[in-house]
């Protein structure tokens, strides 16, 4: 690069270029969280994502965005039920289940010696 500029437009093309493909990414994967859409429709918009890209995004981001809103924390609660969950049942345990379940974990090979003594001081504690 000969200069400034030239660097300053290379890092400024480059995260117009990673943002679209969060967009895309994003899109896409609303696409498939829809359950109420068919699957034609879908393969439509992903054809028309690649085939008219801006264009295509821009007009399904402002005609579904409130759909796809509504999906993201519909996922977002799943996956934060499923984690609060994990974490009262690993909490309802008692130290000496916990020691049991690494302890298989060693003997399995799933976990490491140090990793069992980490894991053992924790329950201790």
């Amino acid at each position: 690069m000969d200069g400034f500029w030239d660097f300053f437009w290379f890092v400024t093309v480059t995260f117009l270029f990673v943002a679209y493909l969060m967009v895309l990414f994003q899109i896409i994967t609303d696409l498939f969280r829809d359950h109420q859409m068919s699957g034609w429709l879908k393969a439509i918009w992903i054809v028309f994502l690649f085939v008219v890209p801006f264009l295509s995004a821009l007009i399904y981001l402002i005609v579904r965005n409130e759909g796809m809103t509504e999906r993201s924390a519909a996922a977002f609660g799943q996956v934060k039920q499923a984690q609060d969950s994990y974490i009262r049942e690993v909490a309802g345990q008692s130290p000496a289940q916990q020691i049991a379940d690494a302890k298989a974990l060693l003997d399995s090979g799933a976990i490491t010696e140090p990793e069992f003594q980490a894991i053992k001081s924790k329950s201790l504690v």
